[in-house]
């Protein structure tokens, strides 16, 4: 039997789905509701259910939508900080325990929502780093201290809305 989806779109405004439809090029799916807005007022991160609509899981809680941020992160994915961050955890296990914190506090906010079965939650937590975005997302919508990662790659990238918001839906 398959799990029956979360109710999806929770508590989000007509204008948020349109504004981070034009973001992402496409419709968002499994959306509830805006986590986290760009100090230029359109949505950054979206929280989605824990499962799309067909029931599929989908245990990415946190989505960043903001192209311009999306763009710069994957700058700096591209430029192998994601393989240094993974190194570092190894090495440091003060950053070691930071990082299997946020990926605690990831669970428990999406199996407050549903629960999965799984201790998978996004982005390499705890072990790695394979997703920047996510830690970013994770940042972003948990505020500062709760991602380490998010938080780097943050006051790396710097203040990526100053030239105004990244669509015009």
């Amino acid at each position: 039997m398959t799990p029956k989806p979360s109710t999806g779109r929770k508590d989000i405004a007509d204008a948020d789905v349109e504004a981070v439809t034009a973001q992402l090029g496409r419709t968002p799916r499994a959306v509830r509701e805006v986590a986290y807005r760009c100090p230029c007022g359109l949505p950054a991160v979206v929280k989605t259910s824990p499962r799309l609509e067909d029931g599929t899981p989908f245990p990415t809680l946190y989505y960043l939508t903001c192209s311009r941020l999306n763009s710069r992160i994957g700058g700096l994915e591209a430029s192998g900080r994601m393989r240094e961050m993974t190194e570092r955890l190894a090495e440091d296990p003060e950053l070691a325990a930071a990082y299997r914190r946020a990926h605690e506090s990831y669970l428990a906010e999406r199996d407050a929502i549903e629960p999965l079965g799984t201790d998978v939650s996004a982005g390499g937590m705890p072990g790695r780093v394979k997703c920047l975005h996510v830690c970013v997302a994770h940042a972003l919508a948990a505020g500062p201290g709760v991602n380490p990662f998010g938080d780097e790659a943050l006051a790396e990238i710097g203040e990526w809305w100053q030239a105004g918001p990244c669509v015009h839906p």
